[in-house]
């Protein structure tokens, strides 16, 4: 036929070698069967016939029939007799039983039964134990045994299967399995300490404490808007800085990701001064006449944040806290009026700190240029700037008037709560990978994760809850939080956790976009900022629970 392919039909049972047959000892020094002087072996039937003779053709029995019964008389049926009392009994005979027939002339000798021989099996099951029981498929198993040299003809000789496949079938139902405990991880990125998470959020709220010494110098007429004189070019400036340096801290993070700190610092050394230029140029084009000193203020606080950016990215917290030690100045300007003089003094030496310290670190990446790589696509940072400008715009929403949580206690405090928010996202990050090792079905592992979800962010508000009421017994003339005032509080702090735990892992383009939606809906309708926090803290618990109930979510 043609195109046909004429194929074999493949043999039902798989040969097997034949097992030699077992011999017949001779007596030590005797003559062998058919040599000279050796006697005559008898039949049932009589002696037997010489070879060759007439007899022996006529009876047909084949050569070495005479080695295929014990010599001795037998009965009419074939049967020996039993053998009489006091008569040796032949060691290793065979022995028939009365009423079947003995085996056919020529027939091999059954060997005498004994004691069953050790399963090969057993023995390899005993030596391959360690590796068949991690296994999870018998083909991992079959792969051990041909890198151990077996070949199909070996099995099939050894162990009586066709081949490693049906060997390692067979040794994977016979040996438990025993998955050994993944190892936990060593200490990384989502295991940090307190401290430094404390040390970060105290480095946060302390460049408050410029506003205060800045009070009296930025003091003037009736601002815009309702807000006092210079607020607007404040503003602007910092939220064009917030957006600029979390887009940029994004783009440096990524490369101490790939492991390269000099292409970090690259960045930094490019991308901060734009930072600071583009927040001096906003903050200089929203002033009005008379509000001048707010814009030369509002260049110094851009300056500052490019330059707290640099040192925070590349792990200097500790630098900056000494840059800023001369802040501390301000506590006394809670109960006593300080000179002009010496709140410019404090003000300007705290900036030429924190900018020297930041030139200084970034001195090694000005000398060594990055690597040829084209790097991280700087479209991945946009996500990432703008959570920045919907975070920053709820939280100064919180400290201006008009909205239900008002005064400079809450953005303090929630200025602050960002030391111990940081260091509860690495807490559900590392309880998150702790759990995907242990649990070991999808439903454990979300109830699990859901569990350390609720942990976590009722830990953070509760501190919230905590700095807020120690803000307001510090802070001399602070209203104390009302119910109303509390609560949506707690709603701010929701959105803003789980906007950082979503931008964590990956997901910082649907909080970006939920904090922008309320931030926008609360600046259009201020009496609409409890809705808008709650509807945006709804939305984020979904997405989070949506999100990180799965596993694959969690795996780096």
């Amino acid at each position: 036929m043609s195109g046909s392919l004429w194929l074999k039909p493949p043999s039902t049972e798989t040969p097997l070698p034949a097992i030699p047959r077992p011999r017949r000892e001779q007596v030590p020094g005797g003559p062998r069967p058919g040599h000279a002087g050796a006697p005559a072996a008898t039949t049932d039937r009589g002696p037997a016939a010489p070879a060759g003779s007439t007899a022996a053709r006529t009876t047909g029995t084949a050569p070495g029939a005479d080695r295929a019964k014990a010599p001795g008389p037998s009965t009419a049926h074939g049967v020996r007799p039993a053998p009489a009392v006091g008569a040796p009994v032949p060691a290793g005979g065979p022995t028939f039983v009365a009423g079947h027939p003995p085996p056919a002339a020529g027939a091999p000798v059954p060997p005498h039964p004994g004691p069953l021989a050790d399963d090969p099996l057993d023995e390899l099951a005993s030596r391959l134990g360690g590796l068949v029981a991690v296994a999870v498929h018998p083909d991992e198993i079959a792969a051990v045994l041909e890198s151990d040299g077996m070949t199909d003809d070996h099995i099939r000789l050894t162990y009586g299967r066709a081949d490693s496949f049906a060997l390692a079938e067979d040794l994977y139902a016979r040996v438990e399995r025993r998955h050994p405990a993944p190892e936990a991880p060593p200490d990384g990125a989502w295991h940090t300490g307190l401290a430094g998470c404390l040390l970060r959020g105290l480095v946060f709220a302390l460049p408050g404490l410029a506003y205060v010494l800045a009070a009296p110098l930025l003091a003037g007429d009736q601002g815009r808007f309702g807000l006092p004189g210079g607020t607007v070019p404040l503003l602007a400036g910092a939220v064009t800085g917030w957006v600029w340096n979390q887009a940029l801290a994004h783009r440096a993070y990524t490369w101490l990701g790939l492991g390269d700190r000099p292409a970090a610092a690259r960045t930094l050394l490019l991308g901060a001064p734009a930072g600071a230029l583009a927040g001096t140029a906003v903050a200089l084009a929203a002033a009005a006449p008379g509000e001048t000193p707010a814009a030369l203020f509002a260049a110094g606080q851009s300056l500052y944040l490019a330059a707290a950016t640099v040192l925070l990215v590349l792990g200097r917290e500790r630098a900056l806290l000494g840059a800023l030690a001369p802040l501390a100045g301000a506590v006394p300007a809670f109960r006593w009026d300080l000179p002009d003089l010496l709140r410019a003094g404090l003000l300007l030496t705290a900036l030429t700190a924190s900018v020297t310290l930041a030139g200084l670190v970034l001195a090694p990446g000005a000398r060594r240029r990055a690597a040829g790589r084209g790097g991280p696509p700087r479209a991945a940072s946009l996500p990432y700037g703008l959570f920045g400008l919907g975070s920053g715009l709820l939280v100064l929403q919180a400290g201006v008037g008009g909205t239900p949580v008002s005064g400079a206690g809450a953005v303090i405090a929630l200025t602050l709560s960002m030391g111990p928010a940081e260091w509860l996202l690495h807490r559900f990050r590392g309880e998150s990978l702790t759990r995907l090792r242990t649990q070991s079905t999808a439903r454990e592992f979300r109830r699990a994760v859901t569990g350390t979800l609720v942990l976590c962010l009722g830990g953070y508000l509760a501190v919230l809850v905590g700095l807020t009421l120690a803000v307001t017994l510090a802070w001399p003339g602070a209203p104390w939080p009302t119910g109303p005032r509390l609560v949506t509080l707690l709603l701010l702090g929701t959105v803003l956790w789980l906007g950082l735990l979503l931008q964590a892992f990956g997901a910082v383009l649907s909080a970006a976009a939920v904090c922008l939606l309320a931030a926008a809906t609360q600046a259009l309708q201020p009496a609409a900022g409890p809705v808008a926090a709650g509807g945006a803290a709804a939305v984020l618990t979904v997405l989070t629970c949506v999100l990180l109930a799965r596993p694959t979510a969690h795996r780096a």
